[in-house]
């Protein structure tokens, strides 16, 4: 068994694509009608077989309240994973994306926290 997609509540799917794929460098795999909303994933450039990344629209009230929550309380919704992840972090500065927490050390790895834009924070992780 293995992971093949997974999700991420986003206020405003136009906005999350945009910021997905042109300040992190994500790929576009799928993006086609569902009902009100639209099946959104996204890909790494660099792994573009691997798992998919949903841009999940937050209608739905406990998903709402969930994103809100994990926001409110500086909790990442998801992390991704980065080589270097000071070179990582200077990159997506120079992009304009707003970090709440520089890359820090812990323990065996390296973190550093963004805001999405679309609701979220997220973790870059360096082992």
């Amino acid at each position: 068994m293995k992971i093949i997609v997974t999700s991420i509540f986003v206020d405003d799917q136009d906005k999350a694509l945009e910021f997905y794929t042109e300040k992190l460098g994500f790929v576009k795999k799928h993006d086609v009608p569902a009902g009100e909303f639209r099946w959104i994933t996204l890909v790494s450039a660099e792994e573009q077989d691997g798992t998919e990344l949903v841009l999940e629209p937050n209608n739905h009230p406990a998903a709402k309240e969930y994103q809100q929550r994990l926001l409110a309380d500086g909790i990442p919704a998801t992390m991704f994973g980065v080589a270097d992840i000071q070179k990582e972090y200077e990159r997506l500065i120079a992009k304009g994306v707003t970090f709440t927490m520089e890359p820090t050390k812990m323990g065996e790895v390296t973190i550093a926290v963004f805001d999405d834009t679309c609701g979220n924070l997220i973790q870059i992780l360096q082992q």
